[in-house]
């Protein structure tokens, strides 16, 4: 579902992204790590088509996000770490205008959709608010909200429990773990190690623009040569890949 081919993104001689090659398959929820200025946001961006890579290509659903744009963006949804949304719409109104967006899903699916979200993300009662009014909460809910419309093939996701209550916190993983049982690939990148630990199946660790390592807990630990929390293999990992020992 996710293909990235020796991608590469280079400012000057600073390499953000260095010969990145991955594979991601259908209803793989794939946690994505690194240090700060590892290479994390730029290879989201690359992924969804906001940057262009030096070289090298990335593919979802076997359409090159480059050349095929269109039909890639159509099958994914991307949640950024800060989502830009419209103050001056209510949150019902954002979501109709997102649906509009998608005019191959039926129109009566997009509106059960949109009805069952804002139900259980607990927006209902506040659906005719203007956004400029939501707490930071609120508009991650309904970004979630929107992400799940028109029912994404691929769902790319930078820190999704930025702002959120435990009790959100914990909806939202539910319903991403749902959505990865039910073959959606979920594309996630995250500080919050025990996130990933709690919902990955595979986890890759990025520094300095490579990708370091990838495999599932146990296969880290065996490439740590340690066991422990995702914590402590990441530390070892990273200081490893700096130098530290």
């Amino acid at each position: 579902m996710i293909r990235i081919n020796n991608l590469s993104k280079c400012y000057g001689e600073l390499k953000a992204v260095d010969d990145l090659s991955l594979e991601i398959k259908s209803g793989e929820f794939f946690a994505f790590l690194g240090p700060n200025a590892a290479g994390k946001t730029t290879t989201i961006k690359l992924l969804t088509g906001l940057l262009k890579p030096t070289k090298g290509s990335a593919e979802i659903c076997g359409f090159d996000v480059q050349k095929d744009y269109l039909k890639a963006k159509a099958l994914v949804s991307y949640i950024p770490d800060f989502p830009f949304l419209y103050d001056k719409l209510t949150g019902r109104e954002f979501l109709e205008f997102v649906s509009n967006l998608y005019p191959q899903v039926d129109m009566r699916e997009r509106k059960r959709t949109m009805e069952m979200y804002l139900n259980e993300l607990g927006l209902k009662s506040d659906e005719n608010m203007l956004i400029e009014h939501y707490s930071h909460g609120m508009r991650q809910k309904l970004v979630f909200s929107a992400a799940f419309i028109h029912d994404p093939k691929v769902m790319i996701i930078d820190e999704p429990m930025v702002g959120l209550d435990p009790h959100a916190a914990r909806i939202i993983k539910n319903m991403l773990k749902q959505k990865s049982k039910e073959g959606v690939t979920i594309f996630l990148s995250t500080h919050v190690l025990s996130v990933a630990e709690e919902l990955a199946d595979r986890i890759g660790i990025i520094d300095h623009g490579r990708l370091i390592t990838q495999g599932s807990l146990k296969e880290l630990a065996v490439s740590a040569g340690m066991d422990g929390k995702l914590e402590d293999l990441f530390l070892r990992l990273t200081e490893e890949d700096n130098g530290v020992k």
